[in-house]
């Protein structure tokens, strides 16, 4: 029988301005991760919880589903709600529960860095790096001299320097077709940086929608600011609008090369996710990931440009330059704009000046644009070689520098483990959603390796797939 969940197990405070239903989400994790709650215990029902704490059902069930979607319980048919399996702090060793080892409601994978995988000899295919080995190096020289010249400010502008949001704007103009000035820009660190600063403008408890299956970093942002993450099934073209919960607060979208199916959202229905959003007041979190690099089609309009009240657009410069440049934007109504500056100071959140100067110089003279050029030449061959000796099993592959390879659902884990031992590093789509995969195969990066590496690791994979999946 389920023991009743009353103090000391749950304390909801009615006077905190924390919703309900995130307070009794943190304090049934909370009471699971330090074993108050054992694994396979089982948790009364939402209405017998609900009458025990004086509050609606709603609240209880919205706190189970959150949690469920987390990992921490889990259904059995006919049975009712148990702790799922986990290993509860007080086992674990002394170490690993001292400060900083807060446990985390997203699951963190560890992966071994790049610069690890590459010293081991491997072909890292892991998406997520861009070429970075054939910079104009005489233009960077020039770009950080002048950043040089840059001293720093006593006051950082929280909203970025001016001259790089006003040539920021003109890219975008021409890049993206949305009609801005710099007063729409605020100057981030990265599109992660840009959702963070919107999740915690608009405030923990917040009910955000999230691609599934979709990027994992920023489910593992809006869980770290306390949102419900709620999954949003898509399809190959992207985001199904009309399976679309009416009580979100904001959903983020990948419009433009969706992670990890690679679609492109089309045109009707971007119009029926803008009616969506006016109708139900949410905010639409556009991450204009993978834009700047399109191979058989024409890059659609910014879902922003189509209606700048009800989308935030992020961007960033990370897959163009450097991951490590650490250059991004926030494109939004300047009231908007504004609001997110004023939290940002208050958060002593701000992008390095030199870093910023520095890009500045690289729009002025044009060689940001040619470096593009180059890599867009250079990134369509290395997708030609992929569609050469893959094509059969690829989706996602018209822009970006991914592609997804669609495998049985048991062949994956033998054709992960059979290219690793042929010196050839890939990641299946596990870390893509929330909850049980139901997309499978693996999620292939041709940024960061040579053209000949990728050859070679093309071959090995070809081989092992024909193998493996038939």
């Amino acid at each position: 029988m389920p023991r009743p969940l009353t103090d000391p197990v749950v304390r909801l405070n009615r006077s905190s301005p924390i919703p309900l239903t995130t307070q009794l989400a943190s304090e049934l994790r909370t009471a699971m991760s330090t074993g108050v709650l054992r694994p396979t215990e089982r948790l009364p029902s939402s209405r017998s919880l609900a009458a025990g704490l004086s509050v609606s059902r709603t609240v209880v069930t919205d706190a189970y589903q959150q949690l469920y979607a987390e990992g921490w319980l889990e259904g059995r048919h006919g049975s009712g709600t148990f702790v799922a399996e986990h290993e509860p702090l007080s086992e674990r060793p002394r170490e690993a529960s001292g400060p900083g080892h807060r446990p985390s409601p997203e699951r963190l994978h560890t992966r071994p860095s790049r610069v690890q995988v590459r010293d081991e000899g491997m072909i890292d295919l892991r998406p997520g790096a861009p070429w970075v080995h054939d910079h104009d190096r005489a233009a960077l020289r020039r770009a950080w001299r002048h950043a040089a010249e840059h001293f720093p400010d006593e006051e950082p502008d929280p909203h970025g320097l001016p001259r790089l949001r006003e040539l920021l704007a003109e890219h975008l103009r021409r890049a993206r077709g949305i009609r801005i000035g710099p007063e729409n820009v605020l100057v981030t660190r990265g599109t992660g940086n840009g959702l963070d600063l919107v999740a915690a403008l608009l405030g923990p408890g917040i009910r955000a929608g999230v691609e599934e299956p979709g990027y994992a970093r920023a489910r593992t942002i809006l869980f770290a600011r306390g949102a419900q993450v709620v999954p949003c099934p898509v399809d190959h073209d992207g985001l199904r609008v009309e399976n679309l919960p009416e009580d979100l607060d904001l959903v983020y979208t990948t419009p433009a090369h969706q992670y990890p199916l690679g679609g492109r959202l089309p045109v009707p229905r971007r119009e029926r996710l803008l009616a969506w959003a006016a109708r139900t007041g949410a905010l639409i979190v556009e991450d204009d990931y993978d834009a700047e690099f399109r191979y058989d089609v024409a890059p659609l309009p910014a879902l922003y440009g189509l209606d700048p009240d009800l989308v935030v657009l992020l961007g960033t410069l990370s897959k163009t330059l450097d991951p490590d440049l650490g250059i991004g934007w926030i494109v939004a109504e300047p009231e908007l704009v504004h609001r997110l500056s004023l939290l940002r100071a208050e958060l002593t959140d701000r992008t390095s000046g030199p870093v910023q100067a520095a890009t500045a110089r690289l729009l002025e003279r044009g060689d940001l644009d040619r470096h593009l050029r180059r890599m867009r030449r250079e990134y369509a061959r290395r997708r030609a070689l992929i569609v050469e000796h893959l094509g059969l099993r690829l989706a996602g592959d018209t822009a970006g520098l991914h592609v997804l390879l669609c495998l049985p659902k048991n062949a994956v884990d033998a054709v992960v483990r059979a290219a690793k031992a042929e010196g050839v590093l890939v990641e299946d789509t596990s870390r893509t959603s929330q909850g049980a995969p139901r997309v499978h195969g693996l999620v292939i990066g041709y940024g960061s390796v040579s053209y000949t590496e990728l050859r070679r690791a093309c071959e090995v994979l070809s081989r092992i797939v024909d193998h493996h999946a038939g």
